[in-house]
């Protein structure tokens, strides 16, 4: 949704996840454990990120951007439940909040960004023009989510899909550091009921009000 509402905008589109995933999978391969914070630091600022717009392969199998990993393209294999899962452990460390934070930061400097994240509204871009808290049920976004693992043959049950939604969501409320909360001038919106095009629909007209008409 937030790669649709950027094309209509003509804005660039920045996953911010895709940061904290490529971390996580070479925390993974280098078997450093998710509890050893000052290691995972280290990792971090040792690492080099880069995103890229998808192809046309790509966009189409709904992938969001092109990810590069120390110059490897990992695009793919960042999009693991395992790795899902090591990535919201890793945006607990404040250390590691801290590098991708800057680098997200340095990205969407120059404006024109669409950028999504459970901190971009209120701790990466507490200034932003306009954010939205994008909301949806658990059941929901499990099923949402438990799609497009098995459009990667991905062999989990819905079942356990919702449980990984429910820690991950745990996880990210409870957490110290930049914990997931909705910015006092931060949009609500509810696409439960809604798909992308609609509620893409529905920001980009929130976004033209606000360039419009601003504050």
């Amino acid at each position: 949704m937030a790669r649709r509402v950027a094309a209509m905008l003509g804005y660039l589109y920045l996953d911010s996840g895709a940061m904290y995933r490529a971390v996580a999978l070479k925390a993974l391969q280098r078997k450093i454990a998710l509890g050893e914070d000052a290691l995972l630091e280290k990792l971090a600022r040792e690492t080099h990120i880069e995103l890229k717009a998808p192809t046309a392969e790509l966009e189409a199998a709904g992938l969001k951007n092109r990810v590069f990993l120390d110059g490897r393209e990992v695009t793919t294999e960042i999009r693991t439940g395992e790795v899902a899962q090591a990535a919201s452990r890793l945006a607990t460390i404040a250390g590691v909040r801290e590098v991708l934070v800057a680098e997200q930061q340095q990205a969407g400097a120059g404006g024109g960004v669409v950028m999504e994240g459970r901190d971009i509204g209120t701790v990466v871009f507490p200034r932003a023009e306009l954010k939205i808290f994008l909301e949806a049920s658990a059941e929901t976004r499990a099923q949402r989510r438990w799609m497009e693992h098995q459009g990667k043959s991905e062999m989990l049950t819905l079942e356990q899909v919702l449980e990984e939604v429910h820690e991950r969501d745990n996880r990210d409320r409870e957490r110290k550091v930049s914990p997931l909360v909705r910015a006092e001038d931060a949009v609500l919106v509810d696409n439960t009921a809604m798909g992308i095009e609609e509620t893409a629909r529905l920001i980009v007209m929130l976004a033209n009000e606000r360039t419009n008409h601003p504050n």
